[in-house]
């Protein structure tokens, strides 16, 4: 009697412990209504909140070397890691990971509305919408999808590319993550060329004050600069994935595009950053200094580049969906992640008589000042970042939309 009575309390015990665990985490297929934002948080807890992210591993870059006249996407993919680091669980930061270190969740959750960031990419990826579906609904986001009008994409050409399908899915995830209620414009231009992707441009430009190019150039030509001179409209590019380079690149170069660089975040609370070795930094060659960087030492007689910066560092990346021709669940890092992040900042602060990286000078202490790290052996300021502006991180990372 003494032993069926102790079994019975045991049994009681583990059964109730048990069934608290399983109401705090449920699957993400669990048909448990959630109810909240702490029941959303719970059925979509993040590898980094479960201590699992970050950590190391090997990356390759997504989009191979270009020829003059073309752009390259700049993504890296981890090659380690495919699918879930457990059951539901992917591995990379996650939205409320980003939102946490950036100062941004209560913006991210109540800012947005009637915004429109767009994403412009080369070739067509068929299942861009259903991967974003499947991310958003990982995070308990809300849905973004063409038959509510959140989500479209505007293909210019029929011809498909994996590499850049996996940039795409990176780009509107992390939209997704910084601006859940942003509406977005995925805009794929016909070819990797820099003619297509200028004809891309004017047309994201005339739909969306926030336009985002994660991919880059060697800078040279003039050609097509009007094109990313647009009044309102806050556009972004990335700054490159190599560390600092000899050749500034475009059009993040341009004066009048805020030049996006990277870190290395290895905690998101409280938030510790770095400069990311493979940030891109440069000297123009062929734009005057503009006038809010004329009161910085740079080390460019000319535009240098970067201006802002986010997370980049692969070894500290991000969690994205991507089915064409791929596993699924992957996590993603290179300056491609810092540049859609930075122009959802710019959609939550929704200031579109500002949407200039001047803006942003003129408010540094909204932002996060990144002071160690480095992306080559060219010193401070341009290849080693210290107190204020330097070439890897810019003038540095988002805190709050305070500075956007």
């Amino acid at each position: 009697m003494r032993i069926f009575t102790v079994l019975s309390m045991f049994l009681a015990v583990s059964l109730t412990a048990c069934s608290g665990a399983f109401n705090a985490a449920p699957s993400a297929g669990s048909s448990q209504p959630a109810s909240g934002a702490a029941a959303r948080a719970a059925l979509h807890a993040t590898a980094a909140q479960l201590g699992l992210w970050p950590r190391p591993g090997p990356a390759v870059h997504v989009c191979g070397a270009v020829s003059s006249g073309f752009a390259r996407c700049l993504s890296l993919v981890r090659t380690d890691i495919s699918g879930m680091v457990r059951p539901d669980t992917p591995s990379g930061y996650g939205p409320s990971d980003l939102q946490t270190a950036y100062g941004l969740t209560s913006y991210s959750s109540g800012n947005g509305t009637g915004q429109t960031v767009a994403i412009v990419d080369a070739y067509n990826d068929p299942n861009a919408a259903s991967d974003l579906a499947v991310y958003r609904t990982q995070y308990g986001l809300p849905a973004c999808t063409t038959g509510n009008g959140c989500f479209s994409a505007v293909a210019q050409g029929r011809t498909n590319n994996s590499g850049w399908a996996e940039e795409e899915s990176l780009d509107v995830d992390m939209v997704s993550a910084i601006c859940p209620n942003c509406h977005i414009i995925l805009v794929e231009a016909a070819s990797a060329s820099t003619s297509a992707l200028t004809t891309a441009e004017k047309y994201a430009t005339a739909h969306a004050n926030y336009v985002s190019n994660s991919w880059s150039g060697n800078e040279g030509t003039k050609t097509y600069d009007g094109s990313y001179n647009v009044s309102g409209v806050a556009i972004t590019a990335a700054t490159g994935d190599s560390g600092h380079n000899a050749t500034a690149q475009w059009p993040a170069i341009l004066p009048t595009v805020i030049g996006v660089g990277g870190t290395s975040l290895t905690k998101t609370s409280p938030r510790t950053e770095t400069a990311w070795s493979g940030a891109g930094s440069g000297c123009s060659k062929v734009y005057a200094k503009p006038s809010f960087q004329s009161g910085l030492s740079t080390g460019c007689t000319l535009r240098a580049q970067a201006d802002v910066s986010a997370v980049a560092n692969p070894n500290t990346g991000v969690a994205v969906y991507d089915s064409y021709r791929e596993s699924g669940w992957l996590v993603f890092g290179g300056t491609s992640v810092a540049t859609p992040i930075t122009a959802s900042v710019f959609a939550l602060a929704g200031n579109t008589a500002s949407n200039n990286p001047g803006n942003l000078y003129a408010h540094t202490s909204s932002l996060n000042d990144v002071t160690s790290g480095s992306n080559g052996s060219c010193g401070a300021p341009l290849c080693t970042a210290g107190v204020g502006w330097d070439g890897p991180t810019g003038l540095g990372t988002p805190n709050g939309i305070g500075a956007y």
